[in-house]
């Protein structure tokens, strides 16, 4: 039993001795930042937000000094994690890539999430009132985040799209007239960029359909 509460004082550690700010260790860091495919990326944060949750009841299972200290800490590092796959997902339906699958690993795990963190503020801990808001805050967010991964993308794009124009429309109101039309000017130069398609014909050259 000693061991056990040896090992797990030693992985709590393992977290807390993070840089300052960090929700994750440097190796999970570096495992996202080699994960590029938006899916995959959130399959590795759902896995990432399971691992806090074990190491939770680990810490709630131990009597160790101090152990609200861990409790608290995994708690708030797993509620980061879930905000990280709400801003995954975002960025990604926002670039109008597909996480339909991603979205599926999403709903699933936080509904078991979820279950987890409400069996552990039914049980009422002892020390319950040293991380009751932390606890009660990783509940709310996970519950949002699973209606999120619910939603049609469809739907919600729109609302994305809807409120990065609302927030673009807050920025310019405090904005002065040539920095707006600057923005404006950079945007539209953008957007016809991206519709200038490199062509391999000479000048002069037609496409045979062109020519028929």
């Amino acid at each position: 039993m000693k061991v056990a509460l040896l090992v797990c004082a030693l992985c709590s550690a393992s977290l807390l001795c993070a840089e300052d700010g960090d929700f994750l260790t440097p190796n999970e860091a570096d495992q996202v930042r080699q994960t590029q495919e938006p899916n995959a990326r959130l399959e590795l944060y759902i896995h990432f937000a399971s691992q806090r949750l074990d190491l939770l009841h680990q810490d709630l299972a131990g009597n160790q000094p101090g152990r609200a200290v861990f409790i608290h800490h995994a708690i708030t590092d797993y509620s980061s994690i879930i905000d990280a796959i709400n801003a995954v997902s975002d960025d990604a339906l926002l670039h109008k890539k597909s996480i339909d699958k991603g979205l599926i690993v999403v709903a699933v795990a936080e509904k078991n999430f979820l279950d987890k963190l409400q069996k552990i503020e039914d049980s009422q801990p002892k020390d319950l009132a040293l991380y009751k808001f932390v606890l009660e805050d990783a509940i709310d967010a996970t519950s949002d985040s699973r209606n999120m991964a619910l939603e049609s993308s469809g739907a919600r794009t729109k609302d994305l799209v809807a409120a990065e124009q609302k927030q673009e429309k807050e920025r310019e109101s405090m904005m002065g007239p040539q920095e707006v039309a600057r923005r404006k000017k950079a945007a539209q130069a953008q957007e016809e960029k991206k519709k200038k398609i490199p062509s391999l014909y000479r000048p002069g050259e037609k496409h045979t359909e062109e020519v028929q």
